[in-house]
């Protein structure tokens, strides 16, 4: 039998690059995704769940399986308000990982951010650094946080902020700070597959430099 994969944040750039990617992996046997809307991926190894993620009760059984990857992330523009976007990055995020320790999913891998720091004057780093101290406090095998630094790729919602801080950090990543070299989502899923399923265990911190390395 091969894995079963949960994953949080299918529509997004990360999340769609890694459902094409893990439909035809050989370690997977079922992708199970939960979105707000049904998508566009038909497959018969993918199971697609419609949910309230306000509603945890009614879908934290369902988090079931070897792995659960979560990309899910949101901008101030589409939510409105800081604590709307609150909400979805920490709020449901967590509420997943906890629901997946909770029901012994050994591995947990999360997307978080370059600058993640709880302590962070700013709102957003503050925000990403306040998750992943929670998720690490869960009870995981394994457990590995992600932190690229801006992503590029096809997005289906426009952010025409993210577009012009991609052609400014292409360019001054060219002569410095190339940590901060802009991150494909194809990269950054592939790299996240790859390192769930290796044999290593406990707890690991990818940083932006280290997804550029072979």
């Amino acid at each position: 039998m091969g894995k079963v994969a949960n994953v949080i944040g299918a529509s997004g750039l990360v999340g769609q690059q890694m459902i094409n990617q893990l439909l035809f992996h050989s370690e997977f046997d079922k992708i199970r995704i939960f979105v707000r809307r049904k998508t566009r991926f038909i497959h018969p190894n993918l199971e697609e769940n419609i949910i309230d993620f306000d509603q945890p009760e009614s879908w934290k059984h369902l988090v079931q399986g070897d792995i659960l990857f979560s990309t899910l992330g949101t901008t101030i523009k589409t939510v409105k308000t800081k604590q709307n976007q609150y909400k979805v990055d920490f709020t449901y995020q967590y509420e997943f990982a906890k629901a997946a320790s909770e029901n012994g999913v050994p591995t947990y891998v999360l997307v978080s951010s370059i600058g993640a720091n709880p302590k962070s004057l700013f709102f957003y780093s503050r925000m990403k650094g306040e998750l992943e101290e929670a998720v690490k406090k869960l009870n995981f095998q394994k457990l590995l946080i992600f932190r690229p630094s801006i992503l590029e790729g096809f997005r289906s919602e426009k952010r025409v902020g993210e577009k012009i801080g991609l052609v400014f950090m292409r360019f001054l990543t060219r002569f410095m700070f190339k940590k901060y070299k802009p991150t494909a989502g194809n990269v950054l899923a592939s790299k996240m597959i790859s390192l769930s399923i290796d044999r290593n265990e406990g707890f690991r911190m990818i940083e932006a430099n280290e997804l550029f390395l072979g």
